[in-house]
């Protein structure tokens, strides 16, 4: 299920016409890092692990619709980062580019 979410957002990312093409590769990078670093989470954590493909998913629809709905993508970027809070000391690559995402996905100007 986590893997068709990835799936999902990569897909989302790939057809998205309002990103450039820089923006839109550095999303991608790190959506397959996510996937490999949420691979060991959720065999641990299935359940924070789906929130947490789940709050990049959302954040990931609001930034590339044509018209962004800011405080659903603001929500979405808040979830997605509480969602981690605790990971850092076991989990620090996964914390690093979900931090990563979150601000290169606030970084689009919504």
């Amino acid at each position: 299920m986590i893997d068709d979410t990835i799936a999902k957002i990569q897909s989302r990312l790939e057809q998205a016409r309002k990103l450039s093409p820089e923006r839109k590769q550095e999303l991608l990078d790190l959506v397959r890092e996510l996937k490999a670093e949420i691979a060991g989470v959720s065999k641990a954590d299935p359940d924070r692990a789906h929130s947490i493909a789940g709050f990049t998913e959302i954040s990931a629809h609001e930034a590339t619709r044509e018209v962004p709905q800011k405080e659903t993508m603001q929500s979405a970027i808040t979830g997605l980062e509480s969602t981690v809070r605790g990971f850092e000391v076991a989990h620090p690559g996964l914390t690093a580019v979900v931090n990563r995402i979150a601000h290169a996905l606030s970084n689009l100007g919504i």
